[in-house]
């Protein structure tokens, strides 16, 4: 047994019964985002949340220690993604990552933003031209220190 074994089967278990992810968000008290991040293997469970987890996917108590272990992040199988949406996300970095970099610097100097203290919101936003997906991530700032 292993987290992407457990990512598996929440993931089966998912499609299986018909779960929504903003459901089980609500069940957990989190924010969907992070609670599909979470169930995905990309986020640490503590035992209350992965017991709600498993009580919704019909986890085994091993399966549900393996939600409060700290992941290895990052679950992309390729430097360069293939899945259409994602590498959609890769060239928007591609062509805008300068020009992102640049504007956050000279906003708020030498740092970055932080992806651990982080949220993101993503919502459907209604457009006669087709529907639009609307993504705020917002992460802490952190600047460089000098010593």
């Amino acid at each position: 047994m292993n987290r992407n074994e457990v990512t598996e089967k929440i993931i089966t278990a998912k499609v299986s019964k018909g779960i929504q992810w903003a459901d089980v968000a609500a069940e957990v008290g989190l924010s969907k985002e992070w609670t599909t991040a979470a169930c995905l293997g990309q986020m640490t469970l503590d035992e209350k949340q992965a017991g709600i987890v498993g009580e919704i996917f019909g986890l085994t108590a091993e399966e549900r220690k393996w939600l409060q272990v700290v992941p290895s992040k990052g679950s992309l199988p390729t430097a360069v993604p293939t899945d259409p949406l994602i590498y959609r996300w890769y060239e928007v970095v591609s062509v805008y990552g300068t020009t992102i970099k640049e504007l956050i610097h000279e906003e708020f100097g030498d740092g970055i933003m932080s992806a651990i203290d982080f949220s993101m919101d993503i919502q459907r936003e209604a457009d006669p031209k087709g529907d639009r997906v609307k993504v705020v991530l917002s992460g802490k700032f952190l600047p460089y220190k000098t010593y």
